[in-house]
């Protein structure tokens, strides 16, 4: 187990603080992380091996990625730093015996308790924001092309560097004048510091720019095949945000965004972008 005193770089207690509620397990359920949700599933779809492959979720929180790919039929191992989501996970699949995770565990991206070229598919949506020095996420990622099958799928997720100066203005969260100074520090280098630990603010993570994600899975080893916005600019619109639960208003905002795909100046604009990434 990887041990916090080694590195500069530790998650630190605000972390564990964010997440302590649980909230994790039912973000996704509604507003635009809804729109996160559908839209990631939608991209994990397009890159599955045939079941029954195994994959690991590492840093799969309380379970929604992992179980959802285990219910059809693949072997899912999920790996989380943080005990609360651990045990979430843990529920989250005893709900579902016919489809039960292969294994659930306290671990740390950098440091992988698995075998040399033991998956078929990596998913990685929390570890490159979560880790905010760059050694830290090049380790995590190496880690992950460790463990890799050659031409295995590396998917992993980035919080793009503008989603709290564009979240803000849609929430008005300008009107606080510690927001304010948030957002120029993320402009300014990326590191997403709430001094103020209110939710609304996120915790400490790192924000990319689009390129940077290219980049350090390619220096990790990995061909990095492209790179997706997840929400695209959906989830500035209270168009789409409100209406998004409505199925058939749904999919035609699901065909817009597919369509904006391949725009790479709007790759910013999205809060989320997801790395598509093979072992050669």
């Amino acid at each position: 187990m990887f041990d916090s005193s080694d590195s500069d770089s530790s998650l630190p207690p605000e972390f564990f603080e964010h997440y302590s509620s649980g909230y994790e397990a039912q973000r996704l359920q509604s507003g635009s992380s809804l729109i996160e949700l559908v839209r990631t599933q939608e991209i994990v779809m397009r890159y599955l091996p045939e079941p029954p492959a195994v994959i690991f979720d590492v840093g799969g929180g309380p379970g929604i990625y992992a179980c959802w790919l285990a219910e059809q039929g693949y072997e899912v191992h999920l790996i989380d730093v943080n005990p609360v989501h651990v045990e979430l996970a843990r529920q989250a699949s005893q709900r579902q015996p016919e489809a039960a995770l292969a294994s659930i565990e306290v671990g740390d991206a950098r440091d992988l308790e698995r075998s040399d070229a033991s998956a078929d598919m990596i998913l990685m949506f929390g570890p490159l924001y979560h880790l905010t020095e760059r050694v830290d996420r090049v380790t995590a990622l190496r880690e992950a092309h460790r463990v890799l099958r050659s031409e295995g799928l590396l998917l992993a997720v980035g919080i793009s560097r503008f989603t709290s100066a564009l979240d803000g203005m849609r929430q008005g969260f300008f009107d606080d004048p510690v927001f304010t100074r948030i957002v120029e520090r993320d402009l300014m280098d990326g590191q997403h510091r709430n001094p103020t630990n209110n939710p609304n603010y996120f915790t400490t993570a790192y924000f990319h720019h689009p390129e940077e994600l290219s980049t350090e899975v390619e220096e990790s080893g990995f061909l990095h095949e492209k790179t997706l916005p997840i929400e695209g600019p959906l989830w500035l619109l209270d168009s789409v945000v409100n209406n998004f639960a409505d199925i058939t208003q749904r999919e035609q905002f699901m065909k817009v965004a597919h369509l904006l795909e391949g725009e790479p100046s709007l790759l910013g604009a999205s809060a989320h972008m997801m790395v598509v990434a093979r072992k050669v």
